[in-house]
């Protein structure tokens, strides 16, 4: 396939969808200069080509205790793929990468509790024969994620949806089970009709406008508008491991935050407390843009670092080596691999039996 090259007007289409994924094609396209058609018509070229795609999912704030954690594996020779084709639809699987470093892979799940966790890399991850070892970092805090990084090629945003920044949220609350349904119904076609929304999900169409105004609301679904890495003017990811004093880290994090590059900032539960993932125009920015992170940052100390080679899932999207869209994964955290609870099962069915002791005297 010939490299695919954006012009300017797909890239304010772009930037006008990741501010407002459900706005209508007259308002998106009086944002970005052209009319209703021609925007729908080229964000249709767009989507039919994978270079780019919506998407949402829940957003982390009202998802309750889940537990996020970071996965290092390291693949036995020759089985890189093969894991990774095995993992790619793990529901709570958000991303897989392969990378550069001391990991082959480096994974990121979105999981109901610790418990889940262990048995997820207990079972899961440690019963896959080509998964030679792995190292679990938790999220103790998630300070920042990509729903929120744009392209900014616009200098003001559509309205007429909850992407508006200058409005506070009303207070989270837990999703209930049919607010995941519906969100998980929107996540098949972020653009869908409330009357297509109101079919599928079996209530009327007030209500699903009601319902979805009060998520909105409440900031509870995450949405993404996102363009093939290699289309997108920042074609390298680089993810960045440090240590910093526990009284920086309001500090830190705010700055880390707050900068164009960060896709990703997160505490640790690890040696390393701190975890932040940039996209970068060039391999060339990379130590660059780590000298001077660590000048404008006083009491950070950046001890590994990796870039990505191949992002085969990135927010539940299965990805070609270009970062073109292949499918997508519905993502939930309400994972229950039958494998993996069985063998679970038959270990705490042993552990509850005392091993036999060796009562016999030794000569």
């Amino acid at each position: 396939m010939a490299d695919a090259v954006l012009d300017e007007v797909d890239y304010l289409l772009i930037t006008a969808l990741q501010h407002a994924p459900r706005a209508d094609w007259r308002k998106v396209g009086a944002f970005v200069g052209v009319d209703a058609t021609t925007a729908a018509r080229r964000w249709a070229r767009l989507t039919g080509e994978g270079l780019a795609w919506l998407s949402c999912h829940p957003s982390p704030a009202v998802m309750g205790d889940l537990v996020v954690a970071f996965i290092e594996i390291d693949c036995v020779r020759g089985r890189l793929h093969e894991v990774c084709e095995q993992l790619a639809d793990d529901a709570p699987l958000f991303n897989i990468e392969h990378a550069t470093g001391a990991r082959d892979l480096l994974l990121t799940v979105v999981l109901r509790s610790r418990a889940h966790l262990a048995r997820y890399v207990g079972f899961r991850l440690d019963g896959l024969e080509g998964v030679a070892a792995t190292r679990t970092q938790v999220a103790t805090a998630l300070h920042t994620e990509g729903s929120r990084w744009r392209l900014d090629r616009l200098h003001g945003v559509p309205q007429g949806t909850s992407r508006q920044p200058e409005r506070a949220p009303a207070p989270a609350a837990a999703l209930g089970e049919a607010d995941r349904e519906l969100i998980m119904l929107l996540a098949r076609d972020v653009r869908q009709s409330v009357d297509r929304l109101a079919r599928g999900s079996g209530l009327s169409s007030t209500t699903v406008r009601r319902r979805l105004a009060r998520l909105d609301a409440a900031r509870a679904i995450s949405y993404r508008c996102e363009a093939a890495r290699s289309v997108s003017g920042w074609p390298v990811s680089a993810t960045l491991w440090g240590t910093v004093p526990a009284a920086d880290t309001t500090r830190v994090v705010a700055q880390l935050s707050g900068m164009r590059e960060t896709r990703l900032c997160a505490s640790l539960s690890g040696p390393c407390n701190l975890m932040t993932t940039v996209w970068l125009r060039s391999v060339d920015d990379v130590q660059p843009f780590e000298a001077s992170l660590v000048q404008r940052i006083p009491g950070l100390e950046v001890k590994d670092r990796s870039l990505t080679l191949w992002q085969l899932k990135h927010a539940g999207q299965v990805l070609d080596p270009d970062g073109r869209l292949l499918r997508s994964v519905p993502l939930s955290d309400r994972w229950d691999d039958s494998d993996a609870g069985a063998a679970e099962a038959a270990l705490l069915e042993r552990l509850r039996t005392p091993r036999r002791q060796d009562t016999q005297p030794r000569t």
